[in-house]
């Protein structure tokens, strides 16, 4: 696939929120690639201070090339992606093209919630956000799919949110044969 799925990355992202989709979604043969949206690097700091190398810096992609993007949660990292202009941007672009798709995990839905961009979409997240996500469309489930918006309530689910991710551009066959390698089936 050469369109490509950007996971969006800010100090203070969760490690584990970002890198078990990444791998999953790059162990099914998808074109993931990490952005930066650091002022000038590729280097991003995770909560847990474990310093990561993103493929891109945001100023630098073509978000048309894109067909998904990923928020991880984190703190302080996925407030530092909801108030990032660009982030809302590509955000919103997204959301409102129904071939394109946006998934996010723990505090990452709250990018939605408080820039207005939750509209009528079912939703999980973590609960310690649900009041920031201004909305009573929230589930208490492990990943809820509403149309193109993929959400998951955190950490703890961050494979099946990988999982679900991959599902909308892999078929079962795929996904089994990846669950097989990583001795989860």
């Amino acid at each position: 696939m050469n369109k490509k799925i950007f996971v969006m990355l800010a100090n203070g992202f969760e490690l584990i929120e970002a890198m078990a989709p990444i791998d999953v979604l790059r162990r099914a043969g998808l074109n993931v690639v990490t952005v930066s949206t650091m002022e000038n690097t590729l280097e991003v700091e995770s909560a847990q201070r474990v310093k990561v190398i993103a493929d891109i810096n945001i100023h630098d992609i073509n978000s048309g090339e894109g067909v998904m993007v990923v928020i991880p949660g984190g703190f302080p990292g996925y407030v530092n992606l909801r108030n990032n202009s660009k982030v809302i941007e590509i955000i919103r672009e997204y959301l409102s093209n129904n071939e394109k798709f946006v998934g996010a995990i723990c505090g990452g839905p709250t990018i939605l919630g408080v820039n207005g961009l939750i509209g009528d979409y079912r939703f999980t997240c973590h609960t310690s956000v649900r009041e920031e996500m201004n909305s009573d469309k929230y589930e208490h489930i492990d990943v809820v799919t509403d149309r193109n918006l993929i959400t998951s309530p955190g950490v703890g689910k961050s494979l099946e949110f990988g999982f679900a991710l991959a599902s909308i551009f892999v078929d079962e066959v795929t996904i089994t044969k990846v669950k097989k390698g990583m001795e989860l089936i």
